[in-house]
């Protein structure tokens, strides 16, 4: 049986997924809270060989299950972790796997009626394998391709450094100092970068707003 830790605020959801749990048959739930704070308290007394959390818990209700993830995979890295989600939001999903994947599930909270998946998915972290639902993986496969069509995928990274300091409002001799280049330089790469975005044509001010803009929602979306 793999010992598991569960986290979930909202109360039937906490109530029933652990009653489920219990009834499997395969589960030792040692601990079971509500809160992030009461999370980090039971992995670290506890020590379970799997976590499952929302995504979502107080204190801020916005990415406990995230933060607390890499938490406890940086602190006990024998310990899986499986997150739930209402939604397939790819952007949290990266969050959570960027620095690597091992150890780590991403579930969508449908999935918990399907026990044996979900047992299934906490064994798996547990072994420090890996668990992607398959919505998210859509909406992975779909935000990289997206990433890919971009036209800022065309700048190389020093483009790419200097449009972002040109985003922070910097004319080029700031730029120039802050990247350690001459001006020189800096006005060669955003000539460039300017001929990659197809921003050749328009006047110098609005060439720049337009890269800036065009800087900004891709790293909005990234």
């Amino acid at each position: 049986m793999v010992r598991v830790v569960f986290a979930e605020d909202n109360y039937l959801v906490r109530e029933g997924t652990a009653a489920l749990l219990s009834a499997s048959g395969e589960v030792d739930l040692v601990s079971v809270v509500s809160t992030y704070d009461e999370l980090m308290s039971a992995v670290d007394r506890d020590l379970p060989e799997a976590v499952l959390t929302d995504i979502r818990m107080p204190p801020t209700s916005t990415t406990e299950g995230i933060d607390a993830a890499r938490r406890i995979r940086a602190g006990h890295s024998e310990i899986g972790v499986v997150v739930l989600s209402q939604y397939a939001e790819e952007e949290y999903a990266y969050e959570l796997l960027k620095d690597g994947a091992a150890g780590l599930g991403y579930l969508l909270k449908e999935r918990v009626a399907d026990l044996d998946e979900l047992v299934r998915a906490l064994n798996e972290v547990a072994r420090g394998g890996s668990v992607l639902d398959p919505k998210v993986v859509e909406a992975l496969v779909a935000r990289k391709d997206r990433v890919a069509h971009s036209p800022l995928a065309q700048l190389t990274e020093r483009e790419r450094e200097v449009l972002g300091e040109m985003a922070q409002g910097k004319n080029n001799a700031a730029i120039a100092k802050s990247l350690f280049l001459t001006e020189r330089a800096v006005e060669k790469h955003i000539n460039s970068l300017f001929q990659k975005l197809g921003l050749t044509h328009e006047t110098e001010v609005h060439r720049r707003v337009m890269a800036v803009l065009a800087f900004l929602r891709d790293t909005e979306h990234a």
